[in-house]
C-alpha cells in the first residue's frame, strides 16, 4: 500500500451510528480507517433524529439475536468505548418495552413472544388489569386495526380490551443519539482512526475489478483497499457510484418520516415512570423524552401513505394532518394526553430496504461493502452490526467466499449466533418481515 498520508486500510462513507461503530470496530482491530461524511459532525445526518430505542421486538430469529446482542453494548457503554469524551458519554435508560398484542395469533406481537420464549429473553406477560395497575395512565382498550380519521371506525369506542402485552425489562432508549456517535468517534480516534467532515463523496474509484478509494468534492482522493457504504438515506446513490446498485437483488431508498412530541399528561412523570411501547393496535410507538415529554412515532400501518423522496430535496416541515392523526391515536392509549397547542416534532429520512431488513454484506465489486437499509430499526444494533461487519470484512478480504458459504459468528457479549447471510444483498424479500419500523 502507498505510504502517502492519504492511504488507508478502509474508507467508511458515513459517520452515523452504524458508520461510527464500524470505524470503532475496525480501528480496534488495528485497521487504519478514515470515515468521511458530508455533514459537519458525527451523527449529524439522519441519526441525530433517531428515536434511539433499544428493543428486541423483531420478526426473525436473526433480527432478534442481533438486537439482543446489541443491547449489551449500551449496558456496557463506557467499557465498549474505552476512552473518555469531552462531551460526556450517553446514558442508557432501561425503561423496559411493552409490546401490545392485538387479536390474532399471526400478528407481529405473537411472533415476538414466540421468539422471546425460544431465545430465553427475559419478559413478563401482562393482561389488561396488570397494564392498568403497572401503568395507570394507559387505557388498555382495543381500538384497532389502525385507520385514519376519514374512516368511521377511527372514532368508535373500544371494542374490548387488549388481552395481553409483553414487557421486556432490559429494553429502553439512549439519551442522545448524536452524542453516541461522538462517543464512537472518540473511541475510534483513540485507536488511530481519522474522521473528515464536510467531505462529500463524488466518486467510488475502482481498478481491475475492485475499489481503490473514493474521490471527494474538494478534490481529495483517499486510497484504500476497502470501502464501506454506510451512507444512510444516500446509500443507493453511493451504490450507483460504485456500479453495484443494479446487481443487488434487494434495493434501498429514502423514506420521509415524522416523529412527534407532546407534553406528558398533567400529573404523570412520564420521563421517570414511562415505558417504551410498541402499539400495533393503534399503529404507533412511544417512549419518554427529555422535559417530561412523550415521543410518538408511527408504526407505519398500511393505512398511512409512505412517501419515498430524493434525500437531497424533501419537505422538512411537519405535516399538520399526520401530526393530528398521531396525536389522536396516542390519545386513545393515553386519554389524558389532550391535543397540544404547538405542533412539535421532527422530520427526517429512513434508509429502508425492500423488506425493511438491513443489508450487511459484500458486493460484486471486490473490497466494496455495504451496511445499509438500517434506518428506523437498527440504531440499537450499532455495536453488534459493527462486529458482524468487522468479521465479514476480515473474512472476505482473507479469501472467504461469503456468497456461497455465509458467515455465522458469535456475538461477543451474549454468545448468540449472528447469521450474516440473513442480511444478504441477494436474498429474496423476507415474507415474515413486518415491513415496517418494527423490523
Amino acid at each position: 500500500m502507498s505510504e502517502t498520508p492519504e492511504a488507508f486500510d478502509a474508507v467508511i462513507i458515513g459517520a452515523g451510528v452504524i458508520g461510527a461503530a464500524i470505524a470503532h470496530e475496525l480501528a480496534g482491530r488495528s485497521w487504519k480507517t478514515l470515515t468521511v461524511d458530508k455533514a459537519a459532525s458525527a451523527g449529524a445526518g439522519s441519526t441525530i433524529n433517531s428515536c434511539a430505542i433499544v428493543r428486541f421486538s423483531y420478526s426473525s430469529v436473526e433480527g432478534t439475536n442481533l438486537a439482543w446482542e446489541g443491547m449489551h453494548y449500551w449496558k456496557d457503554w463506557p467499557a465498549y468505548i474505552g476512552t473518555g469524551d469531552e462531551l460526556g458519554l450517553i446514558d442508557y435508560h432501561m425503561t423496559g418495552q411493552l409490546v401490545f398484542q392485538p387479536p390474532g395469533e399471526g400478528t407481529h406481537a405473537a411472533r415476538v413472544k414466540a421468539l422471546w420464549d425460544e431465545m430465553g429473553i427475559p419478559h413478563e406477560t401482562w393482561d389488561a388489569d396488570t397494564i392498568k395497575e403497572r401503568l395507570p395512565y394507559l387505557d388498555p382498550g382495543l381500538f384497532g386495526p389502525p385507520t385514519r380519521p376519514d374512516d368511521d371506525a377511527f372514532w368508535k369506542d373500544a371494542h374490548g380490551a387488549i388481552e395481553r402485552g409483553y414487557f421486556a425489562p432490559d429494553a429502553g432508549y439512549v439519551s442522545d443519539p448524536q452524542l453516541s456517535c461522538h462517543n464512537l468517534q472518540r473511541g475510534a480516534e483513540a485507536n488511530g482512526a481519522e474522521f473528515w467532515f464536510g467531505a462529500q463523496v463524488v466518486s467510488v474509484d475502482r481498478a481491475d475489478g475492485r475499489v481503490v478509494g473514493v474521490t471527494l468534492a474538494d478534490g481529495r482522493a483517499p486510497r484504500a483497499k476497502v470501502v464501506v457504504n454506510v451512507a444512510g438515506p444516500h446509500s443507493y446513490i453511493i451504490n450507483e457510484m460504485a456500479g453495484v446498485y443494479e446487481s443487488m437483488n434487494i434495493k434501498t431508498k429514502a423514506l420521509r418520516h415524522e416523529v412527534h412530541h407532546a407534553p406528558a399528561p398533567q400529573g404523570v412523570d412520564f420521563e421517570a415512570d414511562g415505558v417504551t411501547a410498541a402499539d400495533d393496535d393503534l399503529g404507533i410507538y412511544f417512549r419518554p423524552e427529555v422535559g417530561n415529554h412523550i415521543l410518538i412515532g408511527s408504526g407505519d400501518p398500511v393505512c398511512d401513505e409512505r412517501e419515498y423522496v430524493d434525500p437531497d430535496d424533501y419537505d422538512q416541515t411537519i405535516n399538520a394532518e399526520q401530526w393530528e392523526v398521531q396525536m389522536l391515536r396516542a390519545n386513545r392509549r393515553l386519554p389524558a394526553l389532550g391535543m397540544p397547542h404547538e405542533k412539535k416534532g421532527i422530520v427526517d429520512l429512513y434508509d429502508v430496504s425492500d423488506d425493511w431488513i438491513p443489508i450487511y454484506d459484500r458486493t460484486d465489486v471486490d473490497g466494496f461493502f455495504v451496511a445499509i437499509g438500517t434506518s428506523g430499526n437498527q440504531y440499537k444494533n450499532a455495536g453488534s452490526a459493527a462486529q458482524m461487519m468487522g468479521d465479514l470484512i476480515e473474512a472476505v478480504e482473507g479469501g472467504h467466499d461469503h456468497d456461497s458459504d455465509p458467515l455465522v459468528v458469535k456475538g461477543r457479549y451474549s454468545g448468540v449466533d449472528l447469521d450474516i447471510g440473513f442480511f444478504s444483498r441477494n436474498r429474496e424479500i423476507n415474507p415474515n418481515s413486518s415491513m415496517s419500523v418494527h423490523g
